[in-house]
């Protein structure tokens, strides 16, 4: 703890800021990489307005997050994919209930580097999903060039690369995978780390995009904030209108309109392949992780001010980050849902 400590003071200094909110009361929380930079934003400008109140917020990818909130050794988790049923009655059977709350919406891109192209490539389902079970092994199989036309696609091997870690963008990604091919589901299935059949692991997004960077032919996924703040090459996705969608914050909206009027009242949901023809089929919701009772006032009352403020004001900072804002009628679910955290 006082290394921690140490730290946050050196980085509060490194950062042109006083120590005068090492006296304020410290919320710690450590999951998902994806929804970061939104999350630091929310926390910075939360605290101008609430001097009294410090995040300290780990990235260490959603299966962390998970780890940590079940093992309460932090305030609150994050996810880019919900705990299951096994993980949430774990928790349960230490006498503890956690709640899932949207906070914001992203997708999940095929990035690639392969030799002589620089468009964007169309993969069909069928495609997407053989590859990643390494059936289609070349560039140039009937499967992708029949839908790429207008690209010359080289008779070069596919390197498949994906994360090494638990990740929830895995999650995501997996879970559509899941939904369009029977074979993925029944032999690999989804989740923040699977068995994957082929394939180099990097560690986080850096880990995938520097393999796929450095690596001829190679593909692999991240998220889209990611891929478009690094000028990365990515990918259109078939959806299940049969239609291939470019990966923007509308088609992301679009995929969870399709759940907005069902959302079920404990949030954990996934869009991934929706109806709709405009929908992005790797769409994902992503999640804070908070404890249904708070054993300490002080921090239970922030988290709820919090929340409200998150699904007030923090959702206008959405769009100019790179995520798709909650639908309106998730909003108000959650603002109801909010009145089931109780304070011991």
């Amino acid at each position: 703890m006082k290394k921690l400590l140490t730290g946050l003071i050196v980085s509060s200094v490194l950062a042109g800021g006083s120590l005068a909110w090492a006296d304020a009361l410290l919320i710690n929380g450590a999951g998902a990489t994806f929804p970061y930079p939104i999350y630091s934003k929310w926390f910075d400008e939360y605290h101008k307005d609430h001097p009294d109140l410090q995040f300290n917020y780990q990235s260490i990818g959603s299966g962390g997050g998970i780890r940590q909130i079940t093992a309460k050794t932090v305030d609150f988790g994050a996810t880019d994919g919900p705990m299951n049923n096994d993980q949430l009655e774990a928790v349960q059977g230490l006498g503890r209930t956690i709640l899932h709350f949207p906070t914001v919406l992203g997708g999940v891109v095929p990035i690639y580097n392969v030799d002589g192209v620089t468009g964007k490539i169309n993969f069909t389902q069928r495609a997407i999903s053989e590859i990643f079970l390494g059936k289609i092994t070349n560039w140039n199989d009937p499967e992708i060039q029949s839908s790429n036309p207008d690209i010359k696609l080289p008779a070069s091997p596919i390197v498949v690369v994906h994360r090494s870690d638990g990740s929830g963008t895995s999650f995501c990604w997996t879970d559509f995978l899941s939904k369009i091919s029977p074979e993925w589901s029944s032999k690999v299935g989804k989740g923040t780390a699977v068995n994957w059949p082929v394939g180099l692991g990097g560690k986080g997004n850096e880990g995938v995009a520097g393999l796929v960077k450095q690596t001829p032919n190679s593909i692999g996924y991240v998220e889209l904030i990611y891929a478009s703040q690094n000028n990365m090459t990515y990918g259109r996705l078939q959806n299940k209108a049969g239609k291939f969608v470019n990966c923007t914050l509308s088609s992301v909206a679009e995929a969870a309109a399709s759940v907005a009027d069902k959302m079920p009242a404990d949030f954990r949901v996934s869009i991934t392949n929706p109806p709709g023809a405009d929908a992005y089929p790797a769409s994902t919701f992503t999640w804070l992780l908070i404890y249904q009772t708070q054993d300490n006032k002080d921090k239970g009352q922030a988290l709820i001010q919090f929340l409200k403020w998150m699904l007030a004001d923090g959702q206008k900072f959405a769009e100019q980050l790179g995520y798709a804002p909650l639908p309106p009628q998730v909003v108000e679910k959650e603002k109801t849902a909010i009145e089931k955290i109780k304070i011991q």
